[in-house]
């Protein structure tokens, strides 16, 4: 990746976590740290990668994308806003009576959104319906689905590798945010999936093992998962709360909107990010 196209997705995903902070603390309500540790990934696939139109949300033959850890919708839809879907300023209306942003996301009020998600291990299941559909119908686009690695300790989501491979689903990729907390704790506290990538692999997936938060390493990852006549997981290993140094790696923050004061130091970091960059 040439150095311009790289710094301008570094400014895609610094006003990205502008977005969900602004969101969050506007709700009073939401899951931060979960969205600002996926939110390189969210913006490469935007940015970058994913054949879409957002002046044509419907598109036939546009490629999906599925939030399977749909608590971090906050991400989504800045993602949304800020590739043009709709209004940066709807995303104050974050969890408001009246807004189309719920607190997970919706597909059918909310443009650009391909699927409702919100419980968690459904996600996948869906992204590989829309990949075998594809697949049935003679259809090119792609479907790309992000997990989280809390998320992963559900039984639907193996049902649904299994199926996958078993389908030969080429066209289907999946993201596990490995930032190593959810809800309760650390992953090891909770119920560890480790090691996700031989789990995958047991299940007759192509696995990739990358920093989540390297513009290089994702696309590389993308590139490769072109090249394998089976379904992809991509363990993107992240940290909650990044480019947030009061968030990183705090699992309070992974339901927790910022006070005023929080707000404003959160959004002076980001600010001071986006003016080394411009």
């Amino acid at each position: 990746m040439d150095a311009a196209a790289k710094k301008q997705l570094e400014l895609s995903a610094c006003k990205v976590r502008m977005g969900i902070i602004e969101g969050v603390h506007s709700a009073k309500s939401g899951h931060p740290g979960g969205s600002l540790s996926c939110a390189d990934i969210l913006t490469y696939l935007y940015f970058a990668k994913m054949n879409i139109d957002p002046k044509n949300p419907k598109m036939e033959n546009r490629d999906r994308f599925v939030l399977s850890k749909g608590h971090a919708a906050p991400t989504l839809y800045s993602v949304l806003a800020n590739r043009g879907y709709f209004d940066t300023e709807l995303l104050k209306t974050l969890r408001k009576i009246g807004s189309i942003l719920q607190g997970h996301p919706d597909m059918k009020h909310i443009p650009g959104v391909d699927m409702s998600t919100g419980s968690l291990g459904q996600g996948i299941s869906a992204a590989v319906g829309m990949a075998l559909s594809a697949k049935h119908f003679g259809d090119n686009f792609k479907v790309y689905t992000v997990l989280g690695d809390g998320e992963i300790e559900e039984g639907q989501v193996w049902e649904a590798a299994m199926f996958a491979a078993n389908k030969g689903l080429s066209n289907l990729t999946a993201f596990v945010d490995y930032n190593n907390l959810q809800i309760d704790g650390t992953i090891e506290e909770v119920n560890s999936a480790a090691p996700i990538d031989k789990k995958f692999e047991a299940f007759n997936w192509h696995t990739i093992v990358i920093d989540g938060h390297d513009f290089d390493q994702i696309e590389a990852a993308l590139t490769e998962a072109e090249t394998v006549d089976k379904p992809v997981a991509i363990i993107a290993k992240t940290v909650k709360g990044k480019g947030i140094s009061f968030m990183e790696n705090q699992v309070g923050w992974h339901g927790s909107a910022p006070n005023d004061e929080q707000y404003e130091q959160a959004m002076a970091e980001l600010k001071a990010t986006l003016e080394t960059l411009q």
